[in-house]
C-alpha cells in the first residue's frame, strides 16, 4: 500500500473536510447516510453509493493512520 504512503495529510484532511462532509446543511451527508445505515433503510443503490463516496475520505484517513502508527511501532 505505498501509494496510501504518496497521498499527503493536508489532502486527506481537505477531502474529511469538503467531500466527506459536504453538503453541511442541514446536516453532513455521510451523517444522514450512517443515520440511515443504522436504521435500516439504506436500500437504494444511490444510497450505497453516495455513503461510500462521501465515506472514502475518512476511511483513507483511518487507514493512514493505522499505517503510520504501525511504522512508528516498528522502529
Amino acid at each position: 500500500m505505498s501509494w496510501l504512503d504518496k497521498i499527503s495529510w493536508t489532502l486527506l484532511l481537505l477531502a474529511c473536510a469538503t467531500l466527506g462532509l459536504a453538503p453541511f446543511m442541514p446536516e453532513p451527508h455521510v451523517w444522514e447516510k450512517l443515520k440511515m445505515l443504522f436504521d435500516g433503510e439504506l436500500v437504494r443503490a444511490i444510497d450505497w453509493f453516495d455513503l461510500g463516496m462521501h465515506g472514502a475520505p475518512f476511511v483513507l484517513f483511518v487507514l493512514k493512520a493505522f499505517r503510520e502508527s504501525a511504522k512508528v511501532q516498528r522502529r
